[in-house]
């Protein structure tokens, strides 16, 4: 398998090796849903080509797009803690190749190889930091007060 960009680039060789021989490579056609916001969350995946749109439920109205995600990045980060259920819903835009992986054998894997959790933690904590903010920026630009502009 090729060497990922983004959240898994800055684990170790070792590391990285080790949870990549817990992934499948998978390809997912365009206009697919890959989850709800909600629903149980029991895998995630890291596109290796193509995208996912990221999106928030708001009732009475369309999903709007909070975040669209490229090559390197993970697709998902509700498995990691309970109660495992999706804060976002996700859709491909176009046909992606992603490493897929299997929520629960990634966490025996981490529970085994608590240096491997360690890094595979702190590179999702800090996608989830990303995420919220681009998140609050995204709500705010649609549903903040009338006038204010966009945020800078």
């Amino acid at each position: 398998m090729s060497v990922p960009t983004g959240v898994l680039s800055n684990m170790s060789d070792v590391h990285r090796e080790r949870l990549l021989e817990l992934a499948s490579v998978t390809l997912i056609p365009a206009g697919v849903r890959l989850f709800d916001e909600g629903s149980r969350a029991d895998r995630f995946w890291v596109i290796r080509r193509g995208g996912v749109a990221l999106d928030v439920h708001v009732p009475g109205r369309r999903a709007p797009v909070v975040e669209t995600l490229g090559e390197g990045d993970l697709v998902g980060w509700s498995w990691l803690a309970p109660p495992r259920r999706w804060h976002l819903g996700a859709q491909t835009l176009t046909e992606v190749e992603a490493f897929e992986f299997d929520a629960e054998a990634v966490t025996g894997l981490c529970r085994d190889e608590p240096a491997l959790g360690l890094e595979l933690v702190t590179a999702v904590a800090t996608v989830i930091g990303h995420r919220l903010a681009a998140s609050r920026r995204r709500l705010l630009d649609l549903y903040g007060p009338a006038g204010s502009g966009p945020l800078l």
